[in-house]
């Protein structure tokens, strides 16, 4: 499906608090150094903690490069800058079912990197609206067989924008800014797809700071549409020559017929001169645009899988520890629901930190229960469990990674 845009809406005013985010701007390191240098009244419980943390990152980060395995087994198939041989071959309905299945893995992925994925209604709301550099792009949406688009970071910030009428005066416009767009798309046989281009593999990109109406010059295959009042700038001078050399024709002797073609091939000039010069502008903008997204681009396809898992991985550890410190000390003995460690933690944020997040409470209890760092009663009231059983358990998570048992040397024994 193709959609256009005509060009007459106005920009918006500025646009609403962009929802609260599951993400936390915080490096793993500081958001652990910070917690760290909250425990004051005991060096050995600080020893304690920071050894928990180390403890807890290697714990995550071996989940992690699993899953980064699985990933690179499945994406290298599909990968467009492979420099391996692939070893077999899979029919073109299995190739489509990895395909897809490597898709919704990714997306899995971005969510719990905690991108959101973008809607049609986003786009369309893009289409519609002027690009900041004040062209408009045409998307043909046939290009693709899958196109998905994540965001995350969502700021808000003014720009400069010439609209016709208010005389192509600098008007300020509020605009949305994704600070992080990730891009995942598949081309499908088509007329209009560049030659060398192949229907294949999976292309993935990462963006930052990209204002919400410019997500269609991040997508393959747009094309720069003429506006109304573009192609008056080219037409009507030539409209206007024509008519009035018919009126003029009619109502003047012949004698005046070289003026008055003088004053066509003027007009018509005027039209070819405005028609180059749109073509100028078309060019330096694209030039503009390129140079641009060059200096945006963060990563591309296999790069892409190994930033989002990183991101991901560190984003469960903060949740992780933070969710752990909050109950080991500041929780009374009989322990938090989850709803008041969320509160808990979402102000140790705000006040701490300047951060108004949404903290994912319910992921972050999961991987503690899971990793015995955290139990609950009847009543669902979680408690941490002293740390140095936390240290010990976290161990034992280690010890029994790799269950490796020789026979032979049991029988000796």
């Amino acid at each position: 499906m193709s959609l256009e845009t005509n060009g007459k809406r106005p920009p918006t005013d500025k646009p609403a608090s962009p929802p609260r985010e599951h993400f936390i701007p915080i490096r793993k390191a500081d958001l652990a150094q910070r917690l760290a240098s909250d425990i004051q009244d005991n060096d050995t419980a600080r020893d304690q903690f920071q050894q928990l943390c180390r403890m807890l990152a290697a714990r995550i980060h071996f989940d992690y490069h699993e899953h980064l395995e699985k990933l690179k087994n499945s994406y290298c198939v599909f990968d467009p800058d492979a420099d391996t041989i692939s070893l077999g071959a899979e029919t073109e309905n299995r190739h489509t079912q990895l395909a897809e299945t490597l898709f919704d893995n990714i997306c899995t992925l971005l969510e719990r990197a905690n991108y959101r994925e973008l809607s049609k209604k986003d786009l369309d709301e893009a289409l519609e609206d002027a690009g900041s550099l004040g062209f408009h792009l045409v998307i043909d949406f046939d290009l693709f067989q899958r196109l998905e688009l994540y965001s995350r970071g969502i700021t808000e910030e003014v720009i400069l924008r010439r609209c016709w009428y208010r005389f192509f005066w600098p008007v300020k416009v509020h605009t949305t800014v994704y600070q992080r767009l990730v891009l995942m798309f598949r081309f499908t046989e088509h007329k209009d797809l560049p030659k060398g281009v192949d229907t294949d593999t999976v292309y993935l990109k990462v963006f930052k700071g990209i204002p919400k109406q410019d997500l269609d010059a991040l997508l393959p295959g747009t094309h720069v549409k003429m506006t109304l009042f573009d192609q008056g700038k080219v037409f009507l001078p030539t409209a206007t020559g024509i008519a009035m050399a018919v009126y003029k024709l009619i109502f003047f002797a012949v004698a005046g017929l070289f003026g008055m073609l003088a004053l066509v091939f003027g007009l018509l000039g005027y039209a070819v001169k405005s028609f180059f010069g749109y073509m100028r502008t078309k060019e330096k903008h694209q030039f503009n645009l390129t140079q641009n997204l060059y200096f945006k681009n963060l990563d591309n396809n296999i790069g892409v899988l190994f930033r989002v898992l990183d991101e991901a991985e560190e984003q469960e550890f903060r949740e992780a520890i933070l969710a752990y410190f909050m109950l080991w000390r500041h929780a009374p003995s009989e322990g938090w629901t989850m709803t008041e460690l969320d509160d808990v933690a979402e102000n140790y944020l705000q006040t701490g930190f300047g951060i108004d997040a949404d903290f994912e409470v319910d992921d972050a209890v999961d991987k503690l229960v899971r990793f015995r760092m955290v139990e609950s009663d009847q009543n669902e009231r979680f408690r941490a469990v002293p740390i140095e059983t936390a240290l010990v358990r976290l161990d034992e998570e280690w010890d029994n990674f790799f269950q490796y048992y020789n026979v032979e040397e049991e029988q000796t024994t």
